[in-house]
């Protein structure tokens, strides 16, 4: 079984998820900061993939799934603009749960941003 969902992230989606977590680190938003570090756009603070990850899991196995374990470990930075595409292969599954392996590619492009990752959840 492979699954996949695709979200455009937005500066304003970085800056709501910014407000929500008081992550206010000028790599996710200043033009100034970073042209001094050679980038030209704001970089996608990292744990925003953990989310998505988990909306993601959520859209594939129903609201009342439960997500026990979730890891995951960064590969390379997505910046505002860019769509991720959350991609998972269920690899295990018994006895009301089920293990996912996890990764998310940048479509512009094709990079890998996340990997390897890794999920458990409990099935209702």
């Amino acid at each position: 079984m492979s699954l996949v969902r695709e979200q455009k992230i937005e500066l304003p989606d970085m800056i709501a998820y910014a407000g929500a977590t008081w992550d206010w680190h000028k790599l996710h938003y200043d033009a100034d900061y970073l042209r001094e570090r050679g980038l030209d756009k704001p970089v996608v603070d990292g744990q925003v993939f953990g989310a998505h990850l988990a909306i993601a899991l959520r859209e594939w196995f129903g609201p009342d799934a439960v997500i026990t374990a979730l890891s995951f470990r960064f590969k390379s930075l997505v910046f505002a603009g860019e769509t991720i595409r959350c991609v998972g292969t269920v690899v295990r599954e018994e006895a009301g749960t089920v293990e996912v392996d996890l990764r998310v590619e940048v479509v512009e492009g094709g990079r890998i941003a996340v990997a390897p990752a890794s999920a458990t959840l409990t099935l209702p």
